[in-house]
């Protein structure tokens, strides 16, 4: 999808008959052009327009937005920096976890501190550590991105059909072994028997085109402790106690499939799909790395496009039905401590309006500014910054609480913060691959274990 936005200086100018007084002011307007993701929701992306307007009428700079499917917008990125056409500021939910490490190593990436410098002390600390990369040309780290928002893991229960199946909230057990046994072992046969219908107790995400296998599969690694790198990035997999725990990790987040717990279609799951299980009900819970699958049914409650009925059934799936929960116990019983990806947006060194650019940037990262866009996506990110953190939303309803408590019950970051190198690995999904070895393939866990390791130290090594 793409969308231009006229500057709102210009429509006034021209709405009040102006135009030619004003053209010698204008002949001299600058324009930078932003390429952004495109929103979960429209009251995210309306936040982002209210803000762009509002950059326009207080600096005179136009902003020609263009927007863009998430999944095109890494494909169209690399276009433009192979033909010298890149935009001026560039945001996309994908480009922390696949290429921006990879961009700040090359040089390609402008150094953002003094924007970041300044304003530090509003931000979490996780959230500029994680917009901190090395860049390789200058032999240096700094802000080579700006921090806007984060996400973490997330468990969405059907409370309903866990009552339909004859248990409550209560009754899931919160140590490790016995959780997901409690889920393949009573859940699914008593759904199915009490409904008659092929319902599945899991949704496991397991597709290699799925950003949200290879976050679930790292919450796995987590419980078993699994440390692929150290703080300087060096890989860490020939310690056979990682190579051990690798194993038990591989084998859980199997097992749940060859069980029969998850859908047969979840080995091709992508992002969407453990979603629209959910919203069909046919699987009683999922993993996900934000609460849109909860968030989409408190939109629905506000959406006057819908009927009564349908906005009723939204407010009570979203207040009564869903149940946003945290994992289990870790195996050994300590708490798993969550991932948290840091969404974060850039300058290319190649842009022709950087100083612009900077400018933009600066203006969006005000409090005024950042907050409502966050806020805008319903609870499906979270803030990095301490005020946004602290703000009413967030404590509004059960489910932002829930999201609330992990965020601030302390978070870990994702190897490829210190070794660049994993985004490569996370783009070629090495995590599902090595499933799909075990559950399509029938290779012993073991040996697809040693598969992995043996590409993260051919590509991260």
């Amino acid at each position: 999808m793409k969308s231009k936005v006229i500057g709102a200086v210009t429509l006034a100018v021209a709405a009040a008959g102006l135009f030619a007084a004003a053209a010698p002011a204008f002949a001299q307007q600058k324009t930078i052009t932003v390429w952004w993701g495109k929103g979960f929701y429209r009251s995210e992306d309306d936040a982002l327009l209210d803000t762009i307007k509002k950059f326009e009428a207080k600096t005179g700079i136009k902003v020609e937005l263009s927007q863009y499917a998430i999944q095109d917008m890494i494909p169209k990125t690399v276009a433009a920096l192979d033909a010298g056409t890149v935009p001026d500021v560039a945001y996309s939910d994908t480009y922390d976890v696949q290429v921006q490490g990879k961009w700040a190593y090359e040089g390609k990436l402008e150094d953002l501190s003094d924007i970041m410098e300044p304003i530090k002390d509003r931000f979490v600390q996780n959230t500029l550590d994680a917009s901190i990369l090395y860049n390789d040309v200058a032999k240096k780290k700094a802000y080579y991105g700006f921090p806007l928002k984060q996400q973490s893991m997330h468990v969405q229960i059907w409370n309903d059909m866990l009552e339909k199946a004859g248990f409550k909230q209560s009754d899931i057990p919160n140590d490790w072994e016995g959780y997901w046994s409690f889920w393949c072992d009573k859940v699914q046969p008593a759904i199915r028997k009490a409904t008659g219908q092929r319902i599945y107790a899991v949704g496991q995400p397991m597709g290699v085109e799925s950003t949200d296998a290879f976050q679930s599969f790292y919450t796995f690694m987590d419980a078993y402790h699994v440390k692929l790198v150290d703080d300087d990035g060096k890989l860490l997999v020939d310690d056979p106690k990682v190579r051990e725990n690798l194993i038990k990790a591989m084998k859980d987040y199997t097992d749940t499939y060859i069980k029969g717990c998850t859908p047969p279609s979840s080995t091709t799951w992508k992002d969407p799909d453990n979603n629209v299980a959910f919203h069909n009900k046919t699987i009683v819970m999922t993993h996900n790395f934000t609460i849109s699958i909860a968030a989409k049914w408190y939109e629905d409650s506000q959406n006057q496009a819908l009927t009564q009925e349908q906005r009723d059934a939204g407010k009570k799936a979203y207040e009564q039905d869903i149940i946003t929960a945290s994992f289990p116990k870790a195996p050994d019983g300590s708490t798993i401590r969550y991932r948290s990806d840091v969404k974060t947006g850039l300058i290319f060194t190649a842009a022709k309006n950087k100083a612009e650019a900077k400018q933009f940037i600066s203006f969006l990262l005000q409090e005024e500014n950042v907050r409502p866009y966050i806020e805008g996506a319903l609870g499906r990110w979270f803030p990095v910054t301490k005020e946004s953190q602290a703000s009413p939303f967030w404590q509004a309803d059960k489910h932002r609480k829930a999201v609330y408590a992990q965020f601030t019950g302390g978070t870990a970051p994702f190897d490829f913060t210190k070794n660049w190198k994993f985004t490569i690995l996370n783009n070629e999904n090495v995590w599902a691959k090595a499933m799909n070895r075990v559950v399509s393939e029938k290779v012993p866990v073991d040996k697809a274990v040693d598969e992995l390791i043996a590409r993260i130290k051919q590509v991260a090594g």
